[in-house]
């Protein structure tokens, strides 16, 4: 006997239900280290870039995102690698095996290029907002640095990051958006994969934007720190290189928490090109100035409604980024310092690192008071990002190599072969950008 049509509806809901717990709710509540770094990625920087790129490129852009998957699981492996097997973060691990002046450099590089970047994802955060509620931008970047930072010193990080990621699910209305508009299919598969695309100083300066949003520097240090942190964790376990029975395990985990981040990043940023290349550069608009403007992309999904869609993950991200940025200025600084640290510990145990933490937030509100555009400060960051990525790269695949560093544990050929393709890219654009010529 079959069942009732009230049944069937309920069985239907159950299963509905069943789903979206087994492919959404417990990905995203089990999200390690590498699920978080691909979430904070995708920080209000990257979405205006990748705005700006398919706005400004169309879909000759959209190669970028299927060439930088490979090359950003790569790095952001060899960062995890180094912070599971070592037991130390990137810059303590720098510190053992350079001399003490390229990790200062270094350090000195990422500070200078957080606090811009923070600046940038706070003015932008503001600006949408505003959009929302009509309060003056500068008003609303204010309550946003001081409620981050009041997170930050206050509350664990692993407890609030769990409810933010939530909010980043709302940047996926762009890929709404293309069940709303015609797409030449075949036109998107081969421009993909054979874009027209000159290596001109524009073209050269957007992939130094695009390389430096998806691979960049404070990511590195971010995901080495917190598989540091994650092994203060019950259960409790020790470095790799001192427990070697555990690395099948791990090395697993690793790979594939990586992966997912960096796939969930990579397919983010590939949509929100397309959106914008199939409905911003199709009707001429090829120049993002404002967040409105960006959020215009949407509009064929909600209409007006766009906004608040458009603010709710440009907030969400930049809740979630913000932190990230300046937790992994602070990480550096600590490790390079042999200060105390970690986003788990309370302000008085790690004083000198909270403080690296509220100096690079607040120095990042000042700055954000300055005339120029959000949307552009953000492409900006992105690309600062990118030349800075250069020597960082560097450095990170000569400490994956060593065996006095990594003991049995080098990373494998393959991968340290995708880090040096990613640093020879990211630095022969950059020279593309700056000596057009």
């Amino acid at each position: 006997m079959g069942m009732t049509p009230t049944a069937e509806k309920s069985n239907g809901k159950h299963r509905a239900r069943r789903l979206w717990a087994r492919y959404c709710v417990r990905p995203l509540a089990r999200a390690g280290p590498g699920l978080i770094t691909g979430v904070a990625d995708d920080d209000p920087s990257g979405v205006a870039t990748y705005s700006q790129a398919g706005a400004a490129f169309g879909l000759n852009i959209l190669w970028t995102m299927v060439v930088t998957f490979p090359l950003m699981s790569a790095v952001q492996y060899m960062c995890g690698l180094i912070g599971r097997v070592t037991g130390k973060g990137l810059a303590a691990n720098m510190k053992a095996a350079f001399p003490l002046w390229i990790v200062r450099t270094v350090v000195i590089l990422l500070l200078i290029a957080n606090t811009l970047n923070i600046a940038a994802d706070v003015a932008a955060m503001g600006e949408v907002a505003e959009l929302v509620t009509g309060i003056h931008r500068h008003t609303l970047s204010a309550v946003v640095v001081f409620v981050t930072l009041g997170l930050q010193l206050f509350i664990p990080y692993h407890r609030y990051v769990r409810f933010l990621k939530w909010l980043t699910l709302s940047l996926l209305a762009y890929v709404a958006v293309l069940f709303t508009v015609h797409i030449p299919w075949m036109e998107v598969l081969r421009r993909t994969v054979w874009p027209h695309f000159s290596f001109d100083a524009e073209g050269a300066a957007m992939l130094v934007a695009v390389f430096g949003t998806t691979i960049s520097p404070y990511l590195f240090f971010w995901q080495a720190s917190e598989e540091v942190e994650e092994m203060a964790v019950p259960p409790v376990s020790r470095a790799l290189v001192r427990d070697p029975a555990r690395a099948g395990r791990e090395l697993h985990r690793i790979r594939w928490d990586t992966l997912t981040g960096m796939f969930f990043s990579g397919i983010t940023s590939y949509f929100i090109i397309l959106a914008t290349a199939l409905t911003l550069h199709t009707s001429g608009v090829k120049n993002i100035d404002s967040a409105a403007k960006a959020a215009s992309a949407l509009k064929p999904l909600a209409g007006e409604f766009a906004y608040v869609l458009f603010a709710l993950g440009i907030i969400g991200v930049g809740l979630i980024g913000v932190p990230v940025l300046a937790g992994s200025a602070a990480y550096a600084a600590a490790e390079t310092m042999g200060w105390r640290e970690g986003l788990e510990r309370n302000t008085r145990d790690a004083r000198e690192f909270y403080n690296v933490i509220a100096a690079s937030t607040l120095a990042a509100l000042a700055i954000q008071f300055s005339p120029i555009s959000p949307m552009k400060a953000l492409v900006w960051s992105a690309i600062i990002n990118g030349v800075v990525a250069v020597p960082m790269l560097v450095v990170l695949i000569l400490l994956v190599s060593k065996r006095s560093v990594m003991g049995k544990f080098t990373a494998s050929l393959r991968i340290r072969i995708l880090g040096w393709i990613t640093a020879a890219i990211m630095g022969a654009a950059a020279i593309r950008m700056v000596f057009p010529g």
